[in-house]
């Protein structure tokens, strides 16, 4: 993909110019994804280290057992984010380094590390943005039945309490849950994920125990908080529209929207299971678990809604035969791209007007929810010269352009608070492995070393001018 013409460049320019002087500006990593160090000091393995050793899973059968270093790296990951000019770090917790046995006392060095770190940005000025679960479940959880039963939710809510004890008086920041559709559906139902499942129906009982666990980690948080916290969960969003304006394609549309938004953010922000969503899953035999109580959980009041965009999709209600159902009479939702667009490394399409509608969409669909884009960014072929430097403009143009596309959200009175590139660092991408590079840092895998790229160096900027000149937002 080239880079956009001058003019596009200055329009989203203009956007980005209207936003806030305290609008964030960060990058997310996850602790899987660049920690390493996965057998040392007490940390058990999680179910993202079992599956690596599944033959095929990950592509070059490619394991985070060393990833980035960043556990012994750590305080030179800080600085390096600081030198950025970015204000705030978006970092998840190992599960299994912090309660080795996913039930139990803090390991002290596991919840040493995260201490360190919390302090470390702080000297640096940095704001932690701490998500306590990225997909890392301790594998001791998943052998005793995993997200599809109801004790992994009781178990979450003693572990983010354990982490509150510890690091509560220093960060204000808590995300309970990273993209619950991946652990549930491609972990449990597509098998494409730890811990490789292939069951609709674990699916949807991981789903709500998912969402039980955050309810229950939103209520421990409150009644132990030394200090007022600002609570969230994040979702992977997008939009689904009908691939034609045929009554199959529209109701393919209805189901995917039911079952891939609103199934997430109807729980957590209504306090109910949308009818038609409930009556889809009861025609193919599926019920959600819900126990009495449990919704009054689960919609316990959050403070912040995180949004990861990536991509949206046509849906069509017909296979590539003309099939409405499947051998087994599941009616067809099937996802298409869009076609004519700029695509990323992993033939994702570029649509950051999607990344427009899908915030204001949430901003009329759920009155009155603050958002922070918590995830946003793109992998793409970055060559590297002779000093490690990549002139990545491909993905300068994608962090302009979805950048330009909050900032017309915000003038279009979505209330957006911040941005967080993804990723800091390039680092294991799940089952893509080491191949695919999402970071604003070029990691040279075999040495280590970190070296900023262009988008790093642009993001940076763009945050300094923010802050210095503010906007209208």
């Amino acid at each position: 993909m080239n880079a956009p013409a001058p003019s596009a460049t200055a329009h989203h320019d203009a956007l980005i110019d209207l936003l806030p002087p305290h609008f964030r500006f960060g990058a997310a990593t996850s602790a899987f994804q660049i920690e390493g160090a996965t057998a040392e000091d007490g940390r058990t393995p999680s179910i993202w280290d079992t599956f690596c050793r599944v033959p095929g899973a990950v592509d070059n059968g490619d394991t985070g057992d060393v990833a980035c270093d960043h556990y012994h790296r750590m305080p030179e990951d800080v600085a390096l984010l600081a030198s950025l000019g970015l204000d705030t770090y978006r970092f998840s917790v190992s599960w299994s380094r912090v309660q080795p046995h996913g039930r139990g006392p803090a390991n002290p060095a596991g919840i040493g590390f995260y201490d360190r770190l919390v302090d470390e940005l702080l000297a640096h000025g940095l704001t932690p943005w701490l998500t306590l679960y990225h997909w890392d479940l301790p594998q001791e959880l998943q052998d005793a039945g995993g997200w599809p039963a109801r004790d992994t939710a009781h178990r979450f809510a003693d572990y983010a309490e354990l982490v509150h004890e510890r690091l509560g008086d220093r960060v204000t920041h808590w995300t309970t849950l990273n993209e619950p559709f991946c652990s549930a559906v491609l972990g449990h139902v597509e098998g494409v994920h730890a811990p490789g499942g292939r069951s609709f129906a674990d699916g949807v009982r991981a789903v709500h125990h998912l969402h039980l666990a955050h309810g229950l980690a939103v209520q421990r948080l409150r009644s132990a908080a030394r200090r007022p916290l600002d609570l969230a969960v994040t979702h992977l969003l997008g939009t689904s529209r009908p691939a034609t304006g045929s009554a199959a394609d529209r109701e393919a549309a209805r189901r995917a929207d039911a079952l891939g938004f609103r199934f997430y953010l109807d729980p957590v922000l209504r306090g109910r299971y949308p009818q038609d969503l409930v009556d889809d899953l009861a025609a193919r035999g599926v019920e959600i678990p819900v126990r009495p109580g449990d919704l009054e959980i689960i919609s316990s009041p959050i403070d912040t809604l995180g949004v990861n965009y990536y991509r949206s999709m046509r849906t069509s209600g017909v296979d590539e035969t003309g099939a409405g159902t499947d051998s087994l009479g599941v009616p067809v939702t099937r996802n298409l791209p869009h076609g004519g667009l700029p695509v990323t490394g992993l033939g994702w399409e570029v649509m950051p007007h999607d990344l427009t509608e899908l915030l204001l969409r949430i901003s009329r669909d759920y009155p009155g929810t603050p958002m922070v884009v918590t995830e946003n960014g793109a992998a793409y072929e970055d060559v590297p010269d002779a000093d490690g430097f990549v002139e990545d403009s491909d993905r300068t143009a994608y962090l302009a352009s979805h950048l330009a596309a909050v900032a017309e959200a915000r003038t279009r009175g979505a209330d957006v608070r911040g941005y967080f590139a993804w990723s800091l660092l390039d680092n294991f991408e799940w089952a893509y492995g080491y191949d695919k590079r999402f970071g604003l840092v070029r990691v040279d895998y075999a040495t280590q070393t970190r070296t900023p790229k262009r988008s790093a160096l642009w993001l940076g900027a763009t945050a300094r001018r923010v802050r210095a000149a503010g906007g209208h937002g």
